[in-house]
């Protein structure tokens, strides 16, 4: 059996591996390792897909204001249709809550694509709500649905045109550390032997099993923890015409709803730790994002259309790690995206192929106020061996 030779090779196949691998194959020779058999199995197709500038913390937002050129003005050739169709993003307050909407007002500060809403003007956008519910909401003009299908495509075909070597239904069996470089001994695929692929660099983009790859390489983990998010399909009440609806969040993020092909798509904004898994619905977070959608609209939920759930995995402050492992040679990380990874999903790609190119964050990425260190592996790191000599 013998190696074949990369400079680079990307485990996981989601969105943040793929259009890492993608980005990458510009300038290297690059295998992208999937144990499914097709790309974006687990938590890319299973996202709510909302572009949302005012989504996520202060690292997030920098990265998603850095994808929004490429999303609103994609490059000659990337897609065949517009990957994002415009939806206002109206986070409401409920009974009570006005207090809350203050303070996620003053936590968001000034933005342009930033309005204030009366109750009245709330219940106008999206007149599914009883009357007497609403205090009020906070609007942001400048949200859209994401076409995830067509993004991953689109990254998929670029990674094609680059001649990366995909390697999808063949899971890791093991990895070593031969000389300078990192090798991985893939299992049996479908007509396929063993194989072992070699490169200096190792990108872990294993998403939920993020932290288990790292295991099998040797590298201690860094807390990554999956938590089931769980959503559900419904028919919209009273047969409103709901297309023009924004994309409604509790201000508490206790559920939120948005239009999805002729239906609405329910979340009760669930985050249920959870062991890296094929993550399936809960029938108790079904009847709770049910039960807070009938108290809100005083609609009735009849029938499900469509349930699914999907892991979204997180580090204890909530930012995505990208970088290389300071004791790790060549182990990079690319994980920690939560609930954020498809909206970041451009700018986290350009980033992750220039910093593990040993390049500096690109300008107009940097322009947004976000720094490497932000995202290091080392923050972690730093943590532990504080807490060791405590």
């Amino acid at each position: 059996m013998q190696d074949q030779s990369f400079d680079f090779i990307v485990v996981g196949g989601g969105m943040a591996g793929l259009s890492a691998a993608a980005e990458l194959s510009r300038h290297a020779r690059v295998a992208l390792v999937e144990r499914e058999s097709q790309p974006g199995y687990h938590a890319t197709g299973r996202s709510a897909a909302l572009y949302s500038e005012l989504y996520g913390n202060a690292a997030i937002r920098a990265l998603t204001r850095a994808s929004r050129g490429f999303y609103f003005e994609p490059p000659a050739g990337f897609a065949a249709y517009p990957l994002v169709s415009p939806r206002e993003t109206m986070y409401f307050a409920g009974p009570d809550e006005a207090q809350e909407l203050d303070a996620l007002a003053a936590a968001l500060g000034a933005s342009s694509g930033l309005r204030r809403l009366t109750a009245a003007q709330a219940l106008d956008k999206a007149p599914v709500f009883r009357e007497g519910y609403l205090e009020g909401a906070l609007l942001e003009t400048g949200s859209a649905d994401i076409d995830v299908s067509g993004l991953l495509l689109g990254y998929a075909a670029l990674a094609r045109h680059h001649g990366v070597t995909s390697c999808f239904g063949r899971a890791v069996h093991r990895i070593d550390r031969v000389g300078p470089d990192w090798r991985i001994t893939l299992g049996e695929g479908q007509g396929e032997g063993t194989q072992r692929l070699s490169a200096p660099v190792l990108i872990n983009a294993a998403g939920a099993w993020g932290d288990e790859l790292a295991a099998l390489a040797g590298v201690p983990g860094v807390g990554l923890v999956p938590k089931r998010r769980t959503a559900v399909l419904i028919e919209v009440p009273r047969e409103l015409p709901a297309h023009g609806w924004p994309a409604a969040i509790h201000v508490g993020e206790q559920f939120y709803f948005k239009p999805d092909a002729g239906l609405l798509l329910l979340s009760p904004a669930d985050e249920t730790p959870s062991a890296p898994c094929d993550a399936q619905p809960d029938e108790f977070d079904i009847a709770v994002a049910v039960d807070r959608f009938e108290q809100a609209t005083g609609a009735q939920v009849r029938k499900l259309r469509g349930r699914w759930a999907g892991l979204r995995s997180f580090v204890a402050d909530k930012t995505p790690v990208v970088g290389y492992d300071a004791d790790a040679p060549g182990f990079f990380w690319l994980v920690g995206q939560g609930g954020y990874g498809i909206q970041t999903a451009p700018a986290m790609a350009r980033l992750t192929a220039a910093l593990a190119r040993g390049l500096a964050v690109p300008e107009d990425i940097a322009a947004q106020g976000l720094k490497a260190e932000a995202l290091t592996p080392a923050r972690w790191r730093a943590r532990t061996s504080t807490a060791e000599m405590g």
